[in-house]
């Protein structure tokens, strides 16, 4: 064996080394990441997953936030949750220098407001929430706005997904106003606007809205991007249509919380996340849009062309991303939000 070639066995050996054993405990979003990503990253790393997962940004806030950032080394937060958990303290800095494969990422999805400079965040996937539907059942060319969904034939129908920022869109869009409004009138409003939408609802959904729409259990509601692709791989008769008032686009992010234990191994976690064979497979796995260039350049034309991932300039232009709207907005949403559940 050569000098040279000794040297790079030494450190290959090193590398595996430096991450070798431990683990690293990742808090997700419900059928998140492609089945044997996981097992991948642990057979070359050493490193174990404990893997669980919530069901809206929410419930992973308010589980961060009474553990004090403890708990978790890698959580999956929305665009506006990302501002407001690094202006509360819950987010440990990002070592660019242990993230290899940020170079992959698209400059268009980086440096934000949310998060300028991206020492936080980075993005895992984004997509849209618009309008799922049954062509066996409805004629998708009836379905063109979300004003539509508040028609009384669809009585008792209609799936809406269980996320208040996301049905409070609906209405914003449908009265003009801002997804990302702090006006306490114009949330009033859509509050009101919404209550009338109420009887059309026959669930809310946040795991896989795409599995009623399958079953046949509903025919039209709402469903984000990559459930809608999934669904229509499966069954070409749901369609995704984007509301002529604008469909609702967000980022979601790999954060490390304050409180991490295993810092340089959620690092190791979030750099195989962004090598773009991983993000590529992601893409076809689970439907959303990938930030990564080099990883999308790795998918088939079918993928890459599908507007239902990956939308044209136009649909992202009459849409309109979230947004962090301080404290007092949200405080003044989750309450409506819980009246406009139960009913009271």
């Amino acid at each position: 064996m050569t000098i040279r070639t000794l040297s790079a066995s030494l450190l290959f050996l090193f590398s595996l080394s430096a991450f070798a054993g431990g683990k690293v405990v990742v808090y997700n979003w419900a059928e998140y990441i492609p089945d044997g990503v996981l097992d991948d990253f642990t057979k070359e790393t050493g490193i174990q997953v404990e893997y669980s997962t919530y069901e809206n940004n929410e419930v992973m806030y308010a589980k961060l936030q009474l553990q004090k950032g403890k708990g978790y080394d890698v959580v999956v937060p929305s665009t506006y949750l990302v501002s407001k958990m690094r202006n509360e303290g819950l987010l440990h800095p990002l070592d660019k220098t242990k993230l290899t494969n940020l170079k992959h990422l698209d400059p268009d999805l980086l440096d934000k407001p949310y998060d300028p400079g991206n020492q936080f965040s980075l993005p895992y996937l984004w997509g849209s929430t618009a309008i799922g539907v049954n062509s066996e059942a409805v004629d998708p060319k009836t379905i063109t706005a979300w004003q539509d969904l508040w028609d009384p034939k669809w009585q008792g129908k209609l799936l809406l997904t269980d996320d208040v920022r996301e049905v409070f869109h609906m209405a914003y869009k449908v009265l003009g106003f801002s997804t990302n409004t702090t006006d306490p009138e114009q949330i009033r409003q859509a509050y009101e606007k919404l209550q009338t939408l109420m009887p059309n609802v026959l669930v809310f959904n946040a795991d896989a809205p795409r599995e009623p729409f399958l079953a046949g259990d509903v025919n039209l509601g709402m469903i984000w991007s990559g459930e809608a692709a999934m669904a229509n791989a499966e069954n070409p008769a749901i369609h995704y249509v984007y509301p002529s008032e604008g469909a609702g686009f967000w980022i979601d992010s790999l954060v490390i919380p304050a409180g991490a234990e295993n810092v340089a191994n959620a690092h190791a976690f979030i750099d195989y996340m962004l090598r773009p064979e991983v993000a590529a497979k992601t893409v076809e796995a689970i439907g959303y849009a990938s930030p990564n260039l080099a990883g999308k350049a790795l998918l088939d034309e079918a993928t890459r062309t599908n507007p239902i991932i990956f939308p044209a300039e136009d649909v992202i232009r009459n849409g309109e991303f979230q947004q962090d709207i301080g404290p007092a907005a949200v405080e003044l949403l989750n309450g409506y939000w819980e009246k406009l559940k139960t009913g009271r």
